[in-house]
């Protein structure tokens, strides 16, 4: 009693300390990245028409890692090489036409661009953004008696963020993208496709016809921490103190990280109850973890860099979770398939002994009538395969920390602090799973735990299949553009046509006879 009270104050301390040095960090360091996320791309088009034609002002917000992107593909270091800013200011013009379809009357208009202009502004850990501005004109055919205008925008549909269409005399709340409001960042707008209809009173009245389906920026949970670790990581290592204090908030964020919403831990936790594992391989998993978080990072780190000009990041998410919901999948269906052939065995063998013993010596030997001697739990191996599969995916913070790194020339730096957060991420995984392991220890001393214990293989496998369902299912959406449920569906009637099918069967009980045979 007096041990939980200890722990429960010093875990008080500890969240004050912490919540006392974030507060501290953030009034130091105030925040300038993206306020939609480091991912996204966002545009606004402002139209405005007259009896002769239209005109649009066209902007681009891209965040930090789209800017890198382009950065990358083109060689370019800061703001210091605006001539080249200037030329891909160029291609932008191009890639705005091929994407911005205006009609007239069902008649396709040519939209003819004036001069851009170009300016980075400064983002997370020093990384910039780009912003981008075009006026666009388009003249309505002589003669025809225009009524109905078809504004459809096209640009950087697969990319995520803030999409807009306003026609004058609408109004929209961004400053031209430069002021997003609080209220709006959980539901960005996403207007892609709008139709202006000009009534015999002159009014102008605008549909919006966009594609439900079309992506939207959803800010991460992981933004803030994102935007203050990489911001503490471009203060350089000059301070010794300051350097020990961006090691400490990169292991508590990363604890921070692991207590979000997930998989993750359900899959951990039902994976140490099933393999019926020890503290010790608890401590072992979380090593693991460490490793597997911070190779994902690296991973998708050198892809950016390798293939910036054709990779677009957002969208490797999806699968990175489609394959690991595969694999955690797979998995539960081997353990359940293992379950299911292992208590086909028991039954067939113990149907055996009773025939050759006969009835009245059925009941005379004591056997456990519940779990068949091969159900065995949930290997080792098999929890690390499972619970590394369920938390591949590298964290955003993360990865802008080690982006953050590269462009300051500080990787070493970079890769000690990515790794301080993995530590943190894996350090709450292992006292969950410790706490699972003790929590299933006591419960096995219990009145009655054996019974419910004979069917945890069972239930540990159907679980872990579930998870990589739902998984599969989610990423698939993303992905394959496939609805959830009938993926799931799917998933779940593969699972179970693999671990009920027949096949060959391994008995290892014997008769009596077959004893006195031999």
């Amino acid at each position: 009693m007096t041990n939980s009270i200890v722990s429960s104050s010093a875990m008080k301390h500890f969240v004050f300390a912490f919540v006392a040095m974030v507060l501290a960090s953030a009034v130091a360091l105030p925040a300038q990245a993206h306020p939609l996320g480091n991912f996204t791309i966002n545009h606004l088009a402002k139209v405005r028409t007259d009896a002769h034609g239209l005109s649009i002002r066209y902007i681009v917000d891209m965040a930090e890692i789209p800017t890198f992107q382009v950065m990358r593909a083109r060689s370019i270091q800061g703001s210091q090489h605006l001539h080249r800013l200037n030329d891909w200011a160029k291609e932008e013009v191009g890639v705005v036409k091929r994407g911005l379809v205006v009609r007239a009357n069902d008649t396709a208009l040519e939209l003819v661009a004036g001069t851009p202009t170009v300016s980075t502004r400064p983002g997370a850990g020093g990384l910039p953004t780009l912003y981008f501005v075009d006026e666009f004109h388009a003249v309505f055919p002589k003669g025809s008696d225009f009524r109905d205008l078809t504004i459809s925008d096209h640009v950087y549909g697969d990319r995520i963020g803030w999409k807009d269409i306003v026609v004058a005399p609408q109004t929209e709340p961004t400053k031209e993208l430069r002021a997003y409001p609080n209220a709006l960042l959980a539901s960005p707008r996403n207007v892609t496709s709008v139709i202006v209809t000009h009534s015999a009173a002159g009014r102008v009245l605008v549909h919006d016809i966009s594609d439900s389906s079309a992506l939207s920026a959803a800010p991460a949970t992981s933004q803030t921490r994102s935007n203050l670790l990489s911001d503490m990581l471009a203060r350089g290592v000059t301070n010794p103190l300051f350097v020990l204090l961006t090691f400490l908030l990169a292991i508590g964020l990363g604890a921070l990280h692991a207590l979000e919403p997930g998989h993750g831990k359900t899959l951990l936790a039902v994976s140490l109850v099933g393999a019926r594992a020890t503290p010790k391989q608890a401590l072992i998993l979380a090593v693991a973890l460490t490793l597997a978080h911070t190779a994902g990072v690296l991973a998708l780190g050198a892809v950016l860099l390798a293939l910036a000009q054709y990779i677009v990041p957002e969208n490797v998410y999806p699968w990175i979770s489609l394959v690991s919901g595969a694999l955690v999948a797979v998995l539960g269906a081997v353990a359940l398939s293992r379950y299911v052939k292992a208590r086909r065995g028991f039954a067939h063998a113990h149907h055996g002994h009773e025939r050759d013993h006969g009835g009245e010596h059925a009941h005379g030997h004591h056997h456990n009538h519940h779990t068949p001697p091969d159900a065995a739990p949930l290997s080792f191996k098999s929890i690390l395969l499972i619970a590394m599969s369920g938390n591949v995916a590298p964290c955003p913070a993360a990865l802008v920390v080690l982006l953050t790194a590269l462009t300051l020339h500080q990787v070493a730096y970079g890769l000690l602090v990515v790794v301080a957060f993995s530590l943190g991420l894996a350090g709450v995984l292992t006292a969950l799973g410790i706490a699972v392991v003790h929590g299933a220890s006591w419960l096995a001393g219990r009145r009655g735990f054996d019974r419910l214990a004979s069917y945890g293989p069972l239930l540990t496998a159907v679980i872990i299949c579930i998870i990589g369902a739902v998984m599969l299912g989610k990423a698939s959406a993303g992905v394959l553009q496939a609805p959830v449920l009938p993926v799931l569906l799917l998933v779940l009637a593969a699972i179970a046509g693999y671990a009920f099918a027949p096949g060959h069967v391994h008995t290892h009980a014997c008769s009596h006879s077959e004893k006195e045979a031999t």
